[in-house]
């Protein structure tokens, strides 16, 4: 092949081939969700992006199709409210778009402890974290298995696979859901041309810690600890186009997962008290 080769001729052999594949891509305003938008893109997906911020959004839809020549159908909703999964998915039916792979990337954190916020404040964290990923997944889950092809990332966290801090109390437990709910979907549907991962990301630079309130407590970090967010799309990517059910970005998150199996009860307790500590 020529040196000069195209963007194009440079995607990888599990790029769509044929009629181009359109990917759903929550949250994709910011953060890990634009950078799944532009992996996607690159890779020769058109592209279903939404999120609560339109103008972010729109921003994030027109550098896409401006850098990759795609078509990004930007679909504006706020999926703590119920009832939005359905209306996302009847508004994509009625544009006629088929729905080839899902990244449920949208999520939060209520940062405090569990009883300073009121319930609906964490029943919408809830919605978002939980509910969406398993109904996203349940309504477009069918035509992917009609197709005979999907790729499903659910994005979950190396807190899901930790003992947790105090605070923050509904996200890892959360995480932990997808987790599991991913390792048991993708033995379920493998052999029907379908890939679903778990991604769990460690610390990531986004505006996740901003919202959280937990940039104070973590901005002492080193700088090898953390992974940007470009990076761990394009690790989920390959994850999901592989077939791997759970995949932990980056070095030092596999190892902090594998030693954390072998940490006495008493001392992770211990651990992850002081980790609360404000």
């Amino acid at each position: 092949m020529p040196p000069n080769r195209s963007a194009a001729a440079n995607r990888s052999a599990a790029a769509p081939s044929g009629p181009r594949r359109t990917a759903l891509i929550t949250g994709a305003s910011s953060g890990i969700g634009a950078a799944f938008a532009e992996v996607f893109a690159a890779e020769g997906f058109d592209l279903v992006v939404t999120a609560r911020r339109e103008d972010l959004l729109r921003a994030v839809a027109d550098r896409i199709e401006r850098d990759h020549g795609c078509r990004v159908h930007v679909i504006v909703a706020d999926l703590a409210e119920r009832g939005a999964s359905a209306r996302l998915c009847d508004e994509i039916a009625a544009r006629g778009i088929a729905i080839d792979a899902l990244v449920n990337n949208a999520g939060y954190a209520v940062p405090g402890a569990y009883v300073a916020s009121p319930w609906e404040r964490q029943d919408a964290a809830l919605q978002v974290l939980v509910v969406t990923v398993a109904e996203l997944t349940h309504r477009l889950l069918p035509g992917m298995i009609e197709r005979g092809y999907g790729r499903i990332i659910n994005l979950a966290s190396l807190a899901g696979l930790l003992r947790a801090p105090a605070g923050l109390t509904l996200y890892p437990a959360s995480k932990a859901f997808v987790i599991k709910f991913s390792e048991s979907l993708a033995g379920e549907v493998r052999a029907r041309g379908v890939h679903v991962t778990a991604l769990a990301p460690g610390f990531t630079e986004t505006a996740f810690h901003d919202i959280a309130a937990t940039r104070a407590r973590v901005k002492a970090l080193p700088r090898f600890a953390w992974m940007d967010a470009q990076a761990v799309a394009r690790l989920g990517y390959a994850a999901v186009m592989a077939g791997r059910p759970l995949e932990i970005t980056g070095r030092l998150n596999r190892t902090v997962a594998f030693l954390a199996r072998f940490v006495p009860r008493s001392l992770a307790d211990y651990l992850a008290r002081r980790a609360g500590e404000v």
